[in-house]
């Protein structure tokens, strides 16, 4: 009598049937039958073999803990597992994205708090720069007088009364001064614009 050699799919029904009985060397033995091809499916999957030995590991982590769900009337021992490594390189790709996006916004908070920062910014400290020498151009041009009353209203933040009284000017009088000295500004920073 003949005996035909027990089939590839018989075989690992039955050591997933031991596995989910909690029997680590069936869990052996389904490891050393089916890794070779499982990793060329986790290696298609995440495309880094590294990577692919870290799927394969969380796969048959994964298989221990349901290998009492395996059903062999729904589907082929190798393709359920299959599917299992799929699922893990897949999960293992979203987390290796969703890690990269947090870097990359914990990387962006800090370029922007560093950079925000209270430091001036080059550009803006240029144009400030210019803009405060065409000011010191433009205030060269008022009379002293007028200038000082512009400069001490604006400067110290005084007000037109304030002014008047230590400067022994009547009150008309500042407030004429100010406001030629400052449309004299703004045609002269016109030009600078």
């Amino acid at each position: 009598m003949f005996m035909k050699p027990e089939s590839p799919d018989i075989q690992l029904i039955a050591l997933l049937d031991r596995v989910a009985l909690a029997d680590e060397s069936a869990l052996k033995e389904l490891y050393g039958l089916t890794s070779s091809k499982l990793y060329g499916v986790a290696v298609r999957v995440v495309t880094n073999r590294e990577w692919a030995e870290d799927v394969l590991q969380e796969a048959y982590l994964n298989i221990w803990k349901v290998a009492g769900s395996y059903k062999a009337s729904l589907s082929p021992p190798m393709a359920w597992m299959g599917l299992l490594v799929r699922s893990r390189g897949l999960d293992f790709l979203r987390r290796r994205t969703a890690e990269r996006a947090d870097r990359m916004q914990e990387l962006d908070e800090v370029i922007s708090d560093t950079v925000a920062g209270d430091s001036p910014n080059p550009l803006d400290t240029t144009q400030a720069s210019e803009q405060a020498q065409a000011l010191h151009q433009c205030l060269s041009q008022l009379e002293n007088k007028q200038r000082e009353v512009v400069s001490l209203a604006y400067l110290r933040d005084l007000s037109h009364s304030d002014l008047a009284a230590p400067l022994k000017l009547p009150l008309g009088t500042v407030k004429t001064w100010i406001r030629r000295g400052l449309d004299q500004l703004r045609g002269c920073m016109g030009k600078f614009a």
